[in-house]
């Protein structure tokens, strides 16, 4: 009973926190003790018993794992964006697309640019980094408030593109070890589902943005934004799109090495995974260099703020799965695994219950995956589930309560790299990413339960 309470108590403490403005460097490590010190867990290796965890150690394993797992795309996503913004490349598709459909679709064109990099295959965690410089020049030609840039960015990356079918991104991707799947299982149900997601939240998100101007709210510059010259001469905006696409192409290449057919031999057999994202974000920096070489005295700050914001954003992140390692340790965790395996009724709905609170209490898509996988695909496989239904069922599960105030993702597209706060952003975001996903499954349910 100790170990619910404590659970439930640090989870709620971490949120309350992080809204309340909270560095979530402290807001972390503090809600992971109160998971230890109801847990039982010991706090240091010498207090622990023979092979037992202690929190010092599982909590750094936690932050150090991921820091190490994807520093390196962080250091380059975050310059990748800088440079975006100091050559002038982002101003110049920013205005080329204002021109060409209109100051209305301002919002549209961020959304629509992180869908694209999203299901190109681009991870989340660095999608927006890559289009902030273009959100920040589009919200203001538009004179649109800057605190729903986060939700435009997280709308576009996490939520209809991220679990649909043909995802390459891994929360699509981890159902198929477990499930023996494609990455295009439930495809027509999923179409369905990202249609409506997509849909709804963009209605959702035009009428927040056009309340909020109604009520006198504008865009307001930083120090930190670049300038905005009207006699600069800006790159062609074709060429500024190629920064972009180079991104997404050369990912795909060494993503998809094979796709390329009679001339993959000159490519690495094998894909590069994750790797591949460090290839392309590198070109892609390299290119915007290049097409913003008339701006190159101010290419060295940009490298520099990039590093800087990307130590600051992985961090954050890091923080975040430090107290998921944690909790997972804890009874009570362990309880509510048994408790969610077991789950009476249709297997479905039962996954889809299992993955969603999960991927809540660990802040993580993916964790909750990882997680509820192994554990609950033979019992509901066995009790006559369908795979490509239990795989797209579970995948939109993932990315609904795992966007809660206290997700690493969430924490760093606010904090980090928007520069906003959780009491200005979060609502709109928690609209967007929370309860339209949560639509989406019920739909997702509905349709795979009756037909």
């Amino acid at each position: 009973m100790l170990s619910t309470i404590g659970l439930i108590g640090a989870l709620a403490l971490l949120i309350w926190m992080t809204v309340k403005g909270v560095n979530i460097l402290i807001a972390g490590p503090v809600a992971a003790a109160v998971v230890a010190a109801t847990s039982g867990i010991a706090w240091l290796p010498p207090l622990a018993g023979a092979e037992a965890p202690d929190y010092a150690t599982s909590y750094m394993a936690g932050f150090t794992g991921f820091f190490a797992d994807w520093f390196l795309m962080f250091l380059l996503g975050a310059i990748f964006g800088e440079v975006m913004g100091a050559s002038g490349a982002a101003a110049s598709v920013a205005q080329w697309i204002i021109d060409k459909i209109g100051i209305r679709h301002a919002v549209l064109a961020v959304v629509a640019a992180c869908a694209v990099l999203t299901y190109g295959g681009v991870s989340v965690f660095i999608v927006a980094f890559s289009v902030y410089s273009l959100a920040v020049h589009l919200f203001r030609q538009a004179n649109l408030p800057r605190r729903f840039i986060p939700a435009a960015l997280c709308f576009g990356s996490v939520t209809f593109t991220m679990t649909s079918a043909g995802s390459p991104e891994i929360q699509n991707l981890i159902p198929m070890q477990y499930l023996g799947t494609t990455a295009y299982a439930g495809w027509q149900v999923s179409l369905v589902v990202a249609v409506l997601m997509a849909g709804v939240g963009y209605v959702l998100l035009q009428r927040m943005v056009k309340r909020a101007v109604a009520n006198g709210e504008h865009f307001e510059a930083r120090p930190g934004d670049d300038v905005v010259d009207e006699n600069r001469v800006l790159p062609h905006p074709l060429l500024c799109l190629l920064p972009l696409a180079a991104v997404l192409g050369v990912f795909m290449i060494f993503q998809y090495p094979q796709a390329l057919g009679p001339f993959s031999s000159i490519m690495p057999e094998e894909s590069l995974g994750k790797w591949a994202l460090v290839v392309a974000l590198g070109a892609g920096t390299a290119i915007a260099v290049l097409v913003g070489r008339k701006s190159k005295g101010a290419m060295p700050a940009a490298f520099s703020r990039g590093a800087t914001g990307a130590v600051v954003a992985i961090t954050n992140t890091c923080a975040v799965v430090g107290f998921g390692a944690v909790a997972a340790l804890s009874p009570a965790f362990q309880q509510a695994l048994e408790m969610v395996k077991d789950l009476p009724g249709d297997p479905l709905l039962g996954a889809a219950i299992a993955v969603t609170v999960i991927a809540g209490l660990t802040g993580s898509a993916s964790g909750g995956q990882t997680i509820a996988l192994p554990l609950i695909a033979p019992a509901y496989l066995g009790a006559g589930a369908e795979p490509g239904e239990l795989h797209r069922t579970v995948a939109i599960a993932s990315g609904a309560l795992d966007s809660l105030p206290h997700n690493g993702y969430i924490v760093t597209t606010i904090r980090a790299i928007c520069g906003e706060t959780h009491q200005d952003a979060y609502g709109p975001v928690g609209v967007l990413t929370v309860l339209v996903p949560l639509a989406g499954l019920a739909l997702a349910l509905a349709l795979f339960i009756l037909f």
